[in-house]
C-alpha cells in the first residue's frame, strides 16, 4: 500500500479476509531533522506508496527470478544483519508498528476476489516490444520505454483499484521495470510512478525520489518468491509495510511518505530482524525458510499499510496453510537494527567488506 506525500491516489486495502485477515492503511501527520547521521530528511515532492495446499501437479513454471539474483552479493539487500547492533529506538519503533500485532503473509496460492494473492512478476520475453508510459509523478520516474506485454500481470488483477503494481523481470538484461498504479492506455500505459533497476548495480535512485514503492526501493528485491524457498534459502531482506511512518528515510531508502515528525514512528528503509531467540524450528518448511531469512537478512520498511504485512509473489506451489504459520510471529519478536556501519556511500547500495 502506498501513501503519497501530497496527493490522493488509489490505495490497496490488503484484503485477504478469509485467509489471512484484514487491516486498513494507516495515516500519517512535518518532521524535524533526523536524530542520527543515517537519517535523511524526507522529500517535499509527491511520491508513490478458501484456500487449500496445492498439489505437485499444480506447480507453475519456474519464476523468472531464477536466472538473475537480487542485486550483487555485497548489496545492502543481501547483507547479513544478524550480528548488527540493536537500534537505540528499536522499542519505540516496534511499539509504533504494533508489538502485539501479528505478521501477515500478504501472498500465497489461489486467488482472492478473482486475482492471485501477492505482487506478481511478469517475465519479459526476448524481443519484447517496448511501450511509452506516461506518469503522474513524471519528475521522479524513469522515462523508459518499458517492455510491457499486452498480458502483463497487474497486482490485484486487471480490474483492481488498489496499488496495481506491474513488475517486469528481464532476465537477459538482468533488469526489473516497476510501475505503480499502472493502467493500459491506448497503445501504451499510464502509471503513478515508475522505476528501472539494474540488478547488477549498486546504484540507488536520486535522493528524494520515489519508485514504484513509497521508500524509493525496488519492490521486486523485497518479495518472497517460491523458487527461493524451494532451494531452502532466501538470501535477501524482505519487504514489509507499517501503519504509520515518519517524514524521513534511512539508507538505502530514498523517499519518505509521511508528514509526521513523531520520532517514535519508523522511517522508510528501516531494517528490522526477527530476534535470534525466536524458535522457528517447528514452523512448516516454507514458513521456516522465510523466518530464517528474517533472522539473517531482516525486513525493510518499504511502504505505509497494515502492520507487519510481508510481501511476496503469488505462486500455486505456495501452501497457504504453511504460510499462515507466520501469523504466530508478532511485533515483539522483532527488533530494529542499526545498519549505518555497513554503508560505503549514501548514494550506493554496496556494503563494507567483512
Amino acid at each position: 500500500m502506498l501513501s503519497r506525500s501530497r496527493a490522493a491516489v488509489p490505495r490497496r486495502l490488503a484484503a485477504l479476509t478469509a485467509v489471512f485477515g484484514l487491516a486498513a492503511c494507516g495515516s500519517a501527520t512535518p518532521e524535524a531533522a533526523p536524530a542520527t547521521p543515517v537519517f535523511v530528511p524526507g522529500s517535499a515532492t509527491p511520491g508513490p506508496s478458501a484456500v487449500a495446499s496445492p498439489s505437485p501437479s499444480a506447480a507453475a513454471s519456474a519464476s523468472p527470478a531464477a536466472a538473475c539474483g537480487v542485486f550483487p552479493a555485497d548489496s545492502v539487500w543481501r547483507a547479513d544483519v544478524s550480528k548488527l547492533p540493536v537500534h537505540r529506538s528499536s522499542a519505540a519503533y516496534v511499539n509504533s508498528i504494533g508489538a502485539d500485532a501479528h505478521m501477515h503473509p500478504d501472498f500465497g496460492s489461489g486467488t482472492w476476489e478473482g486475482a492471485p494473492i501477492g505482487i506478481p512478476v511478469t517475465a519479459v520475453k526476448p524481443g519484447q516490444t517496448t511501450v511509452k508510459v506516461s506518469f503522474e509523478y513524471a519528475s521522479e520516474s524513469d522515462k523508459g520505454p518499458y517492455p510491457v506485454p499486452a498480458d502483463a500481470k497487474v497486482e490485484g488483477g486487471r480490474g483492481s483499484d488498489g496499488d496495481r503494481h506491474v513488475i517486469l523481470y528481464d532476465a537477459a538484461a538482468c533488469k526489473v521495470y516497476e510501475l505503480y498504479a499502472a493502467y493500459p492506455s491506448g497503445s501504451g500505459w499510464r502509471a503513478g510512478s515508475g522505476a528501472i533497476f539494474d540488478l547488477r548495480s549498486h546504484r540507488l535512485r536520486p535522493a528524494g525520489w520515489t519508485s514504484a514503492d513509497a521508500a524509493g526501493l525496488s519492490v521486486f528485491a523485497g518479495l518472497a518468491r517460491y523458487e527461493e524457498v524451494a532451494t531452502g534459502r532466501i538470501t535477501h531482506a524482505l519487504r514489509i509495510t507499517v501503519p504509520r511512518s515518519r517524514d524521513s528515510y534511512v539508507w538505502p531508502a530514498r523517499h519518505a511518505a509521511s508528514s509526521s515528525s513523531d520520532a517514535n514512528l519508523p522511517p522508510m528503509g528501516l531494517r528490522l530482524r526477527l530476534k535470534a531467540s525466536v524458535n522457528t524450528s517447528k514452523l512448516p518448511k516454507q514458513a521456516r525458510v522465510i523466518a530464517e531469512a528474517m533472522k539473517t537478512y531482516g525486513v525493510i520498511v518499504a511502504d505505509n499499510g497494515s502492520p507487519w504485512y510481508l510481501s511476496g509473489a503469488p505462486d500455486e506451489r505456495w501452501s497457504n496453510d504453511a504460510l499462515r504459520a507466520l501469523k504466530n510471529l508478532q511485533g515483539s519478536d522483532f527488533e530494529a537494527v542499526d545498519v549505518s556501519g555497513l554503508m560505503v556511500s549514501k548514494n550506493s547500495g554496496a556494503v563494507r567488506p567483512g
